[in-house]
């Protein structure tokens, strides 16, 4: 059996045939244009799965479900994305609309929760029982697996990991709190620290790679200049993973899961960005005698993770 997958994201409609092991068979996107109307945007995601299914002749026979990962609110027993802020989604019925074109069980999942399923299945936690996934982007996202099933607690809503405040009255957070995770760790908040750190020390190479233009300053700039040598990149970076490091250890200390995986462009520095981490969580995390350790890994599954994931939520759930 095939499973078919779609990824709702702000800038493209992505959408794949999947198979039991997590391959993708075929996959195709559109632009989402998310200023059009609902309708539309649905229409695009209905012709995708259609022209998924005449590209591979396949029939609605040779498939099990069709999973949507969508970033907001969801009710996943109706089959409804309640609100979907990258685009103008409020109670669209998309379980309905899409059963319209194949006739399956069709599923809604939140895209993080969706990412963490394809590292589960298809990642680097193949193999593993328990697993947390952080998605490190605009915010913080995260994704729990718990004895081989995704949890997402009692009201659906679990794993908003960026949102665990690690400093009282501390940097504000675009949830209206002060002090969370993802205030301090996103890659927004990398990309504002490094520029203040910038601001403050006009010499620094950080100013230099980007031409003095501070607008040109992202995630991979600090990293950039302290593989120069940089002291103030240097600086910048080491207190970031510092944070990200604390962070990191209350993951551990709550779950106790054979592996976190990092995801979002921050994890591309790879072994740059995991090797201090690891480093400094250590007496931080709770370990008694010969506890196995937990894992810290960059996910693998990158830009396919929400198709991936969205067509195998029947198997985590």
């Amino acid at each position: 059996m095939y499973y078919i997958g779609i990824d709702l994201g702000g800038t493209k409609i992505a959408a794949g045939i999947v198979d039991e092991e997590g391959t993708i068979i075929k996959k195709d996107s559109v632009p989402t244009g998310r200023t059009r109307k609902n309708e539309e945007i649905v229409n695009d995601i209905c012709m995708l799965v259609k022209k998924l299914l005449n590209d591979t002749n396949l029939s609605e026979k040779d498939i099990y479900s069709v999973g949507i990962g969508s970033p907001g609110s969801l009710d996943r027993d109706q089959g409804i994305i309640i609100a979907n802020f990258n685009l103008s989604f409020r109670y669209v019925t998309i379980r309905k609309a899409i059963q319209e074109v194949i006739p399956v069980p069709v599923y809604v999942e939140n895209d993080a929760n969706c990412a963490a399923i394809a590292e589960s299945i298809a990642g680097v936690g193949k193999g593993v029982d328990y697993m947390v996934l952080i998605t490190i982007g605009t915010g913080i996202g995260g994704g729990i697996i718990i004895n081989n099933k995704l949890y997402i607690g009692s009201n659906g809503a679990a794993a908003e990991l960026g949102h665990m405040v690690i400093n009282l009255d501390g940097e504000s957070c675009t949830c209206g709190r002060k002090g969370c995770w993802e205030a301090y760790s996103s890659a927004t908040a990398f990309i504002r620290q490094t520029k203040a750190a910038a601001a403050d020390n006009p010499e620094s190479k950080i100013l230099e790679l980007v031409d003095g233009d501070m607008e040109k300053i992202d995630a991979k700039t600090a990293f950039d200049a302290a593989r120069m040598g940089d002291e103030t990149a240097i600086n910048v970076v080491d207190r970031y993973i510092d944070i990200l490091a604390e962070g990191l250890a209350n993951m551990v200390n709550i779950f106790q899961p054979d592996l976190i995986a990092i995801g979002g462009g921050v994890s591309k520095e790879g072994e740059n960005l995991l090797a201090p981490l690891r480093e400094k969580m250590k007496g931080r995390t709770f370990f008694i005698g010969d506890l196995k350790n937990t894992q810290i890994v960059a996910a693998k599954m990158r830009n396919d993770a929400g198709i991936v994931g969205a067509a195998l939520i029947s198997k985590r759930m």
